[in-house]
């Protein structure tokens, strides 16, 4: 039997991007689930300068995708979490450009988390690229301070995607480059 850390250690190793779903619905509990976990992120100043939309309808699912030229599995996954910047949190004089990180983090925790609860989930960019984020914006009628940062279509895969081996020794330096 693993221990915790093993177990932690091969959700993180076995993570992958999932991007085949079988069209089956996520329940809203399991959404709750995940955005707990996406605010349980490293936040710089503790500030947490996020917001999340959690998307379950078709309709809304389908738009997204027209406009997304890589988030076509949107088709057919179950729901989707856009993770947002929200511009009203007070940050930090010089700090102002870091909600980025903190958005980044919060993404990289419901992949894990989708990991964890055996879902499949992909990480689709939408900042900096304004047309992406644009789309996203006018779909969902964001407010000016919010900036749409990821968009996580999450599902039941198909198990077509596997995880892929991504450790490169010759990246690492030691002590000095």
């Amino acid at each position: 039997m693993l221990g915790i850390s093993e177990i932690v250690l091969e959700n993180i190793f076995q993570r992958r991007s999932v991007r085949n779903f079988n069209g089956e619905t996520v329940d809203r509990s399991m959404l709750i689930t995940l955005l707990q976990a996406a605010m349980a992120a490293p936040s710089a100043r503790n500030r947490q300068p996020w917001a999340f939309v959690a998307i379950k309808d078709r309709k809304t699912m389908d738009a997204l995708a027209n406009g997304l030229p890589f988030t076509k599995m949107l088709y057919k996954a179950g729901a989707a979490i856009v993770v947002c910047g929200d511009s009203t949190t007070e940050l930090q004089e010089g700090a102002e450009d870091l909600w980025y990180q903190d958005a980044a983090a919060a993404t990289q925790n419901i992949l894990l988390a989708a990991q964890a609860m055996r879902l499949g989930a992909v990480w689709s960019a939408l900042y900096p690229y304004s047309d992406r984020s644009g789309h996203v914006r006018n779909i969902l009628d964001l407010p000016p301070h919010v900036s749409p940062f990821s968009i996580i279509p999450v599902g039941w895969p198909t198990g077509e995607d596997l995880p892929k081996e991504k450790y490169k020794p010759e990246r690492i330096h030691w002590e000095k480059w």
